[in-house]
């Protein structure tokens, strides 16, 4: 494959294109609606259309432009994120989105090298204080804002 000469964003656009697919497939049979009612399947689908158009914008452009080939050191980093957020899907119902966001926050940082303790804990009370007033008040998700033994 010697015509592409930007492998990273390539890939990144082919990926951006099978996710857009994806949406749109899921959502095939949704009621769509209209832009001032919308159903259920507009939103999937507008996504989806946008993360097609993305991807083949990218996808193309890496044909033209050079850039660096893909690369993968170490899957350390891959390993932890993908950790960190099954962790956050088992703390969540248990001990709420504030503390699972917080571990969350803290869990993934450490797939940095420059991980430090301090921004880490910084980051994850702001994060977690974000998720709170976003997802809790401005939502009302119907997830735990506290641990259960905190009522």
């Amino acid at each position: 494959m010697h015509f592409i000469k930007n492998p990273k964003d390539f890939w990144a656009g082919i990926l951006y294109i099978a996710f857009g697919i994806a949406a749109i497939g899921i959502a095939y049979n949704y009621p769509v609606g209209s832009a001032g009612r919308m159903g259920p399947g507009y939103f999937p689908r507008a996504l989806g259309i946008i993360l097609i158009g993305l991807g083949l914008i990218l996808s193309l452009r890496a044909l033209r432009l050079r850039g660096e080939p893909l690369s993968f050191p170490t899957f350390k980093p891959i390993v932890i994120i993908i950790g960190a957020t099954v962790l956050f899907g088992l703390a969540a119902p248990k001990l709420g989105l504030v503390v699972a966001t917080i571990i969350l926050v803290i869990v993934s940082s450490t797939a940095s090298e420059e991980f430090n303790w301090k921004e880490a804990v910084i980051a994850s009370v702001g994060l977690a204080v974000f998720a709170w007033i976003a997802f809790a008040r401005g939502l009302n998700l119907q997830l735990p804002v506290w641990p259960w033994f905190m009522g």
